[in-house]
């Protein structure tokens, strides 16, 4: 029985296993896949993502030295660790069940940089307090039509919508963790 098999994932471990950008091009490209893959077929993905070209035009030299890292280094140490599964007879390979137990270290906070919810409750909140004032006849209220109160409050909620979509649309062009080049 392997190390792996039988303590818990280690915050060195996974560091050791993320040091390396290949192997994060592992996790990627299985997560993103989604099923069982062959060794040769992953070579060729991470050759095509490392030298930034088709997978028709990787040369053969390309294909061959991500292969024999995988095949040699990358694959079996991942699978000691219960992150692959990693035949070696079958030439496949898949995500294993220690898999998700590294996103703690790949995954930044889930929270937004702003309050969103907050922002729409506070809105919300405002514009019925303003239309209850209208309602009421309230000093200031009682001279401004609904039609401009119901707009004003409804250009509140489009800007913010426009807002919240623009910082969301800035925050997906970034690059996955695993594709990151930290480690050269």
């Amino acid at each position: 029985m392997s190390s792996a098999e039988t303590d818990g994932l280690t915050a060195d471990g996974v560091f050791e296993l993320l040091s390396n950008h290949r192997r994060r091009m592992v996790l990627y490209y299985l997560r993103t896949n989604g099923r069982s893959v062959g060794v040769q077929e992953l070579a060729t993905q991470i050759a095509s993502m490392e030298n930034d070209v088709p997978t028709d035009e990787l040369t053969s030299q390309q294909r061959k030295r991500v292969y024999v890292s995988l095949y040699q280094t990358h694959l079996p140490k991942m699978a000691d660790m219960d992150i692959v599964e990693y035949d070696k007879d079958s030439g496949t390979v898949q995500l294993a069940g220690r898999a998700d137990d590294i996103d703690d270290y790949l995954t930044t906070d889930d929270e937004p940089a702003y309050p969103w919810r907050f922002h729409y409750t506070l809105l919300a909140i405002g514009g019925a307090a303003a239309l209850s004032l209208f309602a009421l006849d309230a000093p200031g209220f009682d001279a401004v039509p609904v039609s401009v109160l119901a707009a004003a409050i409804l250009v509140a909620f489009a800007g913010s919508v426009v807002g919240q979509y623009w910082q969301a649309q800035r925050g997906t062009d970034e690059v996955p963790v695993e594709l990151s080049r930290y480690d050269q």
